[in-house]
């Protein structure tokens, strides 16, 4: 008997993009489950309109935020697909042909090819990768702090898919850089707890070091303009963790130099007055700057 299958599509503020996916998804999918985590564009409509069942939650790393959403599924296998990601017809025909068998594996690798502006990226860090995307609800969970987080199969028994996934990896820049950002904070943050520091030559090298191993070594040259492009991006993602940490390092430096500056609380002291009042009944008192003294009767 055919195993029942929910399409999980983690989203926030894709209106643009969720058509493509849920149509994509419907043509396998018993469920198609949408994760949100604080649209404000009109996507949870669009959602239910599509007819998606959809869950709500804020976020607070892609591998936290899928964590709470796979519990959810109704089906015993999910298929989890980014609202940039397109299954393809070879992919769907493969993952049903894997549901109507008695199951081999508890989880399958997926090939996903990214596009950079609608171009299929075959070199550099953006070739294709295989990611742990098909898998039993209750034996895949993600692991990691950071929002490149990894599937990982608790009973170790795992497969591999040939179909692809598409996903529209960059698709504008508008769109694109502020993720980047997110993705260098956690990081930085994840380091500076770590008590991890970095300098100024990291700040000089990183980033160029990077592009030259993206652009040369891994052959992204050989990509065209759309592989310039993502090298320089994946060079500028480098430095950005490293001025971002170098940021939190001065913040925590200028707070323990305000700690340290901090003037202690006043120690209490007597006043001359209460000094003063305080001196014994037929004491002597002498007078500053004067040669009387003054004897009590």
């Amino acid at each position: 008997m055919p195993h029942g299958l929910t399409v999980l599509i983690p989203c926030k503020d894709e209106r643009r993009h969720l058509p493509g996916a849920v149509a994509s998804a419907q043509a396998i999918a018993d469920e198609v489950l949408v994760a949100d985590s604080g649209s404000t564009d009109g996507t949870l409509q669009l959602a239910r309109e599509l007819g998606c069942r959809v869950i709500e939650r804020e976020y607070v790393t892609s591998g936290d935020f899928k964590n709470w959403a796979i519990p959810q599924a109704t089906y015993d296998w999910v298929l989890i697909v980014d609202a940039d990601e397109r299954v393809s017809p070879k992919l769907a025909r493969e993952i049903k042909q894997r549901l109507a068998k008695p199951a081999t594996a508890d989880g399958y690798w997926v090939r996903r090819v990214n596009q950079f502006f609608g171009k299929p990226l075959r070199f550099g860090s953006w070739r294709p990768t295989r990611l742990l995307r098909f898998f039993r609800r209750d034996f895949g969970r993600y692991v990691g702090d950071t929002d490149h987080a990894e599937v990982s199969i608790s009973t170790g028994r795992v497969g591999k898919l040939r179909s692809p996934l598409h996903h529209l990896a960059i698709w504008s820049y508008e769109r694109y850089l502020p993720k980047l950002y997110r993705y260098a904070d956690v990081q930085a943050q994840l380091w500076h707890g770590r008590g991890r520091r970095t300098n100024i030559w990291q700040l000089v090298f990183r980033g160029p070091l990077r592009f030259g191993q993206d652009y040369v070594l891994r052959g992204g040259l050989f990509d065209g303009a759309a592989g310039l492009q993502s090298a320089v991006l994946v060079a500028y993602g480098s430095y950005l963790k490293q001025a971002r940490l170098w940021e939190l390092q001065q913040l925590a430096e200028q707070r323990q130099r305000e700690q340290q500056q901090t003037p202690a609380p006043p120690s209490a002291t007597l006043s001359d007055s209460a000094a003063a009042d305080s001196t014994p009944s037929g004491s002597t008192s002498i007078t500053p700057n004067s040669e009387s003294i003054d004897t009590a009767a």
